[in-house]
């Protein structure tokens, strides 16, 4: 099925009414339970039809982008959000007829000569809600992950890019009946009416606040949950570490949408002394990154002034308390209301600010002086664990120390967010961070049930510990005994 290119229309987002929601989650849950068995051939459809629509309306998906944003350019939305989906269709659909086959186990001596295996089925109906910072590749990778597993899919994405949530709601229109996939629009009052509802999983990406929420509404329903959350993900700089390259790959991750990432570095620690050295280093990068900040369409804007006043309060909080503020500014002209922030890193920072307790979601990154490694880690650990751990040197002892003693949702080595794109690593939180893992055949594990089968032998003689319990069973329980 081919989707034709077409301009970014003019859509207004239509909220969907309660009772609507409601009918198409029935008619979603009565068509999964009617047909239960999805063959590859249907789920490849799917996906293919998915694969037409992302390639024919690219462009038009990164100009709602862009729209909502007020400041993104569409490069942006390609790299971040339409080649990850790109990469993770393909990778889905050369893996997915190995995927879907029975798992041969192997079976106990006191079992055999019965065998058993996993076979891999759908779910059912799995709910998606899906936050606004990359509101295409976090709406409709899960999505992409749901379809490949078998199952029905029902799509809440983020009000706050209204554009985008809209011209998704069309094509998936365009592109799947409603009982197969639907995409249905609200606010957050909505969205917590859609958490509410039975479905057979739940997959939340937002934040940790919200997700506490999400999932006390799905433990009502024993609805089990995917919560990809944030954090606060430390970039730890070892002594022995280049600090111009470590500089050029923390200002990139951070700084790519403006810092509005979920596994953004959040905070830097580094050897004490090294603070001013960093401060030039990271100057230096964002001037090679972004010669200009003001007007320049590759530095994303902050996605609304509410969020823009957050990340101003969050600074002069800090500057009150006595941190000193090195604003990253290179110029260009401020459009009026175009919210692009230039980069600031933090110095001296008190404990109890709240950009260290914090997730910041901006272009605001901390600087905290360790004096032993062992420091840097107790820090770490004396925090929620992070959704991402950043590591740079080349000391492979100080780097397996820090790898052993410290607990994340994942890691790069040597640079920022790299991670998330290998699709054979699987992606997810721990703790307030988040749980469950997706990518790859992880995330296709994660929204399939592995129904466990074991197929008994004629020959079986379980009846030998069947009652009544005498000499034979005592014989054959001891026998047993010297093979355990």
């Amino acid at each position: 099925m081919t989707i034709p290119a077409k301009p970014t229309p003019q859509l207004t987002p239509q909220p969907t009414a309660p009772s609507v929601l409601r009918d198409l989650f029935d008619a979603q849950y009565r068509s999964s339970r009617a047909n239960s068995e999805v063959s590859l051939a249907l789920r490849r459809d799917r996906l293919l039809r998915m694969k037409a629509l992302i390639d024919g309306n690219g462009t038009a998906l990164a100009q709602a982008v862009q729209a909502d944003f007020g400041v993104r350019s569409l490069q942006l939305t390609e790299i971040a959000d339409l080649f990850v989906l790109r990469t993770l269709l393909s990778h889905t659909l050369k893996a997915l007829p190995k995927w879907i086959k029975p798992q041969k186990v192997s079976t106990p001596l006191y079992l055999q000569p019965a065998h058993a295996y996993l076979q891999r089925q759908p779910l059912g109906v799995v709910g998606v809600v899906s936050p606004w910072n990359y509101p295409v590749q976090l709406a409709l990778g899960p999505v992409i992950t749901a379809l490949a597993a078998g199952n029905r899919v029902m799509l809440k994405p983020s009000e706050l890019t209204p554009t985008t949530s809209a011209l998704m709601a069309d094509l998936m229109g365009q592109a799947f009946a409603p009982d197969e996939l639907c995409v249905v629009q609200g606010d957050s009052a909505f969205a917590a009416e859609f958490s509410s509802l039975p479905f057979d999983h739940l997959f939340f990406t937002g934040s940790t606040a919200v997700g506490r929420i999400v999932a006390t509404a799905a433990a009502a329903n024993l609805t089990p949950t995917t919560l990809e959350l944030g954090g606060k993900s430390p970039c730890v700089i070892d002594a022995s570490c280049d600090l111009d390259a470590a500089a050029t790959k923390i200002a990139h991750g951070k700084l790519l949408n403006a810092g509005q990432t979920c596994i953004a570095p959040d905070y830097v620690l580094l050897p004490r002394g090294r603070e001013a050295a960093f401060g030039r280093a990271f100057a230096q990068a964002v001037a090679t990154l972004f010669p200009t900040i003001a007007g320049n369409p590759d530095y994303a804007a902050i996605i609304n002034e509410r969020q823009h006043a957050r990340l101003q309060a969050l600074l002069a909080q800090a500057e009150r308390q006595g941190a000193r503020l090195q604003v990253v500014n290179t110029g260009g002209v401020a459009q009026a209301g175009s919210r692009q922030m230039p980069p600031v890193l933090v110095f001296d920072a008190p404990a109890d600010a709240k950009l260290l307790k914090e997730e910041i979601f901006g272009p605001i990154l901390p600087v905290l002086p360790y004096d032993t490694l062992d420091q840097a880690i107790d820090y770490i650990n004396a925090r929620p664990r992070p959704l991402a751990l950043y590591w740079f040197g080349t000391d492979t002892t100080s780097r397996d120390k820090v790898l052993a003693r410290t607990v994340s949702g994942g890691v790069t080595v040597n640079d920022t967010l790299m991670h998330i794109a290998h699709e054979n690593l699987p992606f997810g939180g721990v703790g307030e961070s988040g749980w469950g893992s997706y990518h790859g055949e992880a995330g296709f594990l994660r929204l399939s049930q592995q129904k466990p089968v074991l197929v008994q032998s004629k020959w079986a003689r379980g009846d030998l510990f069947y009652p009544p319990y005498g000499k034979r069973f005592a014989q054959v329980m001891g026998l047993l005994k010297r093979f355990l």
